[in-house]
């Protein structure tokens, strides 16, 4: 079987499997959210934590919940990775000693869901930390991305109130009724495919067939890999990320993996079809994030798959930083699944992509991540662009804009564009002053077009909260610990205050009745409208960076 038949074999399956729990996981995500029984467990952390499960919240209150729940999350993570030599089952001589700046890189990057990773983890980070820290990130970032998508699906479905749910019930049931056991399950499964599960630290030394001594890293991995695809995080235990055995062994693992990422977020449209009580709004939403990754995966397997140069030419795939277990076509679904989402992972090097290839992944994150993005934030990111898309059709047909039910005042349109805007002045700002300062050129691998890539990549991953990296660029220093740092920051949580506050503005409002002038919003019409709409918004506003980068690289 040739590379490309199997990589579309690999790719169908995948699409099947999605299509077959769309539903049931939509709407068991649905009735989750739902429900207004709380279990006994749920109770107790209710009483620990001092939760009113029966009080709602204003998108206010919800908004200050999530940004004083992230902020004391960032501080235990920061001084955790601090004062980890002190504490059980840490490294004795860490390859990268935790500095101040460092720890407050990785604090951000787990809490905002980025993931970002400035050091080596199997030689930097014990395994405490690992479990204790990073891993109880990856559940609960994921679950307050799940809480503000949910959030602005009631500011659509409700009518008339200031009320939004509570933040502290959406977020411990996401945990505790979608991540955890899904999680479990996953990382069961990931045993059973040879992914380790282990408490060695660097005690476990082999002689290898020419006579010399290694290292064997064990750890903690399964149960870490599988909420960091199902969550959307991304985050390795091992530097080199999937792509490491231990962490995934085979072809059949990588499926897995792929599969993880990708399920929550294309199943969540389900779920807001059921919660506006519009299941083909729902199946309008998915359709156009399924738009979205077919064009974007099948150009990723083009320029991969049909590579120019002598070597790739030569052997029919560009096959440099990929692993041969996986091959070029699996490799780039990998690639092309994990920057469309938030997740970050990687399974090959994207540093050594074709020039177009990395084009993709850099324009899969610029695109917001939204097909299917993030866990949560994939969904509330589409559902703002079909705001800006009925306002623009709007515009043409001089009329006030409707979506679901809700005009689309000026106010709404301001939350929307402010959206929109925030992330690309992160990333071109963040960029920009980089490129300005020369200490921080010195750190790019390479010159020229490549250079500027692997700066404008690790902007676009931080400020969209990806984390996967042009890893050619050096980003351990304070400086970029720092402006990366807080890029992420204000790339997750400006937006959140943003969607939040547009659902409150939604809420307030009555329903509008449909009339003749009304656009369909279910329909194919309106699908490629959006689809549209994002290509070319996106494009404006990074197709410059992109002519001076990874296209300036591809012409010459």
């Amino acid at each position: 079987m040739s590379s490309t038949t199997a990589g579309l074999s690999f790719l169908a399956l995948l699409i099947v499997a999605l299509a077959a729990v769309h539903v049931p996981l939509g709407d068991y995500m649905f009735r989750v959210y739902d429900s207004e029984k709380d279990s006994r467990v749920e109770r107790i952390i209710y009483r620990l934590i001092g939760a009113d499960p029966r009080a709602e919240q204003s998108w206010g209150a919800y908004a200050r919940s999530v940004l004083a729940f992230s902020a004391i999350s960032i501080l235990a993570l920061f001084v955790f990775q601090l004062v980890q030599g002190k504490l059980p089952l840490h490294l004795h001589d860490p390859a990268t000693p935790m500095t101040p700046s460092l720890a407050w890189n990785t604090a951000v990057s787990f809490v905002t869901n980025t993931n970002w990773q400035a050091y080596s983890g199997e030689s930097t980070q014990g395994h405490l930390v690992q479990m204790a820290g990073l891993a109880v990130q990856n559940f609960a970032s994921a679950a307050v991305g799940m809480a503000v998508a949910v959030a602005l699906v009631r500011g659509f479905a409700r009518r008339r109130t200031t009320e939004l749910g509570n933040f502290w019930v959406d977020l411990v049931r996401g945990t505790i009724r979608i991540l955890l056991p899904f999680a479990f399950i996953a990382a069961l499964i990931l045993v059973a495919g040879g992914v380790i599960q282990n408490f060695h630290l660097h005690d476990q030394i082999v002689t290898t067939l020419n006579g010399t001594q290694q290292t064997i890293t064990g750890g903690p991995v399964a149960s870490q890999e599988a909420i960091k695809e199902l969550g959307t995080n991304g985050g390795g235990f091992y530097n080199a990320n999937s792509a490491h055995p231990f962490e995934n062994p085979t072809s059949w693992s990588n499926w897995i993996e792929i599969f993880l990422l990708l399920v929550i977020s294309f199943s969540l449209p389900r779920t807001f079809g059921r919660m506006v009580d519009s299941r083909k709004q729902g199946y309008a939403i998915v359709a156009v994030m399924g738009v979205i990754a077919t064009l974007s995966v099948s150009c990723m397997l083009l320029f991969q798959l049909q590579a120019h140069g002598t070597v790739p030419t030569a052997i029919g795939s560009a096959m440099e930083g990929v692993e041969q277990r996986f091959g070029v076509a699996d490799s780039a679904v990998f690639a092309d699944a994990t920057t469309l989402t938030s997740t970050g992972a990687v399974d090959s090097f994207h540093d050594s992509y074709t020039s177009l290839g990395g084009l993709m992944t850099l324009f899969n994150m610029q695109l917001g991540e939204v097909a299917p993005g993030g866990t949560g934030s994939g969904l509330y990111g589409m559902l703002i662009l079909a705001i800006i898309t009925v306002f623009v059709a709007g515009l043409m047909v001089g009329r006030t804009p409707e979506y679901l039910g809700k005009k689309i005042t000026p106010r709404e349109i301001k939350l929307a564009a402010a959206y929109f805007l925030v992330t690309p002045l992160i990333v071109l700002t963040g960029t920009a002053v980089a490129m300005a300062l020369p200490d921080q050129r010195a750190g790019m691998l390479n010159t020229g077009p490549h250079g500027l890539s692997e700066v404008l990549y690790a902007f676009t991953s931080a400020a969209n909260n990806n984390g996967s990296a042009f890893a050619g660029i050096s980003v351990n220093t304070t400086w970029y610990n720092t402006a990366l740092g807080l890029a992420m920051a204000f790339g997750r949580f400006l937006p959140i205050i943003l969607v939040l506050a547009l659902a409150g503005s939604l809420a307030r409002q009555g329903s509008t009745p449909e009339s003749i002038g009304t656009l369909p919003t279910h329909r194919p019409q309106f699908v490629g409208m959006v689809v549209g709409v994002t290509v070319i918004l996106v494009a404006l506003t990074f197709l410059p960076a992109l002519a001076l980068g990874p296209l300036a690289e591809g012409i010459h």
